[in-house]
């Protein structure tokens, strides 16, 4: 088949290459100058099946109530009077009942274990280097911590996922750089989980899927897409100097051949046998008029990166892999020769503004724990949108609409599930036996 796919993020990179694998003729569409420009750019990259969980669970409204006037509160609602905010509120209001959590859970949970084997089983094929390290450990800084973690060590029991409950001397011994300084009540390892560099995955990948065949068009805006037997994508090439995007790449590539640029400013129709949607936050607006309605928000992330020195290197101020902030839900992550803070989940707020307080927090993280660390005069501030349905888990295989497939809604957990959603869209698409059932993924528990 010939097969577009909207977006090249890091769902739109796996789903590229699972489908190129599968022998089918691939063409990828992307707004940005190249892969994983956006949501995927500077994320924790932490893959930690057993925190892959729905963010409407229940007690959670009167928990980002009580936050409200925390100036370090890990969840934000930004005031506002959009309906359409107020309306996926109520969802995630309603999908915030016990049993639509627990099957929610389990759905994103099944997901995230096979996204990571997936994960595994491409890094050792393709023998991908991406300053991968081994290991998580979630502080918890006093005793009310760790009683407020305790259900979610029994959930971590029931889906057997191995894990020790450690005192604050073992977590000192695992990661020693922590400051000794900052009370530390116990920690929980997970020693099968990991930290990687999310971005320089998808662009070794998008080079794996370009061996394959797959064709990149960077720069470039679908304008609409006309579903139906051969759906047609509708585009236009976006010179770099007419857009305020972040470019890498400045042309796009077909193949293993040289760079190509189409006309600038033309409208071009293309026929397919499928498109699959990847989109992120565009994707709403470009399945509405199919009659698709997607509930997506953005939820956006924050994350400061900066250089270690090179004393910092062997890890004597630095952490060795992944670590989480369960009071303040900050993870810091070591990528390379870097140290990352991420953190926030801020609703209602827009992908230019930035909050202080947010950006605070994740310093005041950091300086807790590895003060010191880092060139702090080359910190790099990100601020993601990450795209949200308000039950939580994406939203993977047919749109409705004839010839239309959907990988998207991933949330933050975009790393953690992409490679196993692409694996599981591209079977489906096949009509093969899919690694587990996609049955309270698609896009009917919706509506």
């Amino acid at each position: 088949m010939r097969v577009a796919i909207i977006g090249a993020g890091i769902v739109g990179v796996t789903t590229a290459y699972e489908l190129s694998a599968a022998g089918h003729e691939v063409t990828v569409f992307e707004r940005r100058g190249s892969v994983a420009a956006e949501t995927s750019f500077a994320n924790a990259g932490v893959v930690a099946p057993g925190y892959v969980t729905p963010w409407a669970a229940p007690g959670m409204p009167l928990k980002v109530l009580r936050m409200f006037f925390n100036r370090h509160a890990p969840v934000r609602v930004q005031p506002s009077l959009d309906p359409t905010l107020l309306a996926w509120l109520w969802k995630w209001w309603r999908a915030c009942r016990t049993e639509t959590w627990k099957a929610n859970r389990t759905a994103m949970q099944r997901l995230a274990v096979f996204s990571r084997h997936r994960l595994h089983e491409l890094t050792k094929a393709l023998q991908l280097e991406y300053e991968r390290e081994q290991g998580y450990l979630v502080l918890l800084r006093s005793e009310s911590d760790l009683a407020a973690a305790r259900p979610g060590l029994k959930l971590l029991t029931e889906l057997g996922n191995r894990f020790h409950l450690v005192d604050g001397a073992r977590c000192r011994e695992l990661e020693p750089a922590l400051n000794p300084d900052t009370p530390l009540h116990a920690g929980v390892h997970l020693p099968d989980d990991e930290v990687g560099n999310c971005r320089q995955f998808a662009h070794l990948l998008r080079h794996e899927a370009q061996k394959l065949g797959a064709r990149w068009c960077f720069h470039t805006q679908v304008q609409r897409l006309v579903p139906g037997t051969r759906p047609q994508v509708v585009h236009r090439y976006m010179p770099p100097a007419e857009s305020t995007q972040l470019v890498i790449e400045p042309s796009t590539s077909n193949g293993d051949g040289p760079p190509t640029e189409p006309a600038p400013l033309q409208a071009v129709t293309e026929e397919f046998d499928a498109v699959v949607v990847c989109a992120a936050m565009g994707s709403a607006e470009l399945l509405r008029p199919l009659g698709v309605r997607l509930p997506l928000r953005a939820v956006h992330g924050y994350s400061i990166t900066a250089p270690l020195r090179p004393e910092d290197s062997a890890a004597e101020r630095a952490p060795r892999a992944a670590l989480m902030d369960e009071r303040y839900k900050v993870a810091i992550s070591r990528i390379g020769q870097r140290v990352r803070v991420a953190g926030s989940a801020e609703l209602g707020g827009r992908v230019e503004k930035h909050d202080t307080r947010a950006i605070e927090t994740l310093y005041k993280v950091l300086n807790d724990w590895f003060p010191g660390a880092g060139r702090m005069s080359q910190v790099q501030r990100w601020k993601g949108a990450r795209p949200m349905l308000p039950d939580g888990p994406p939203v993977i295989g047919r749109s409705g609409a004839d010839g239309v497939w959907l990988n998207l809604g991933h949330g933050s957990s975009g790393w953690a599930l992409a490679c196993g959603s692409a694996f599981a869209l591209a079977q489906a698409m096949d009509g093969r036996e899919e690694p587990f059932s996609l049955a309270g993924l698609g896009i009917e528990r919706l509506r």
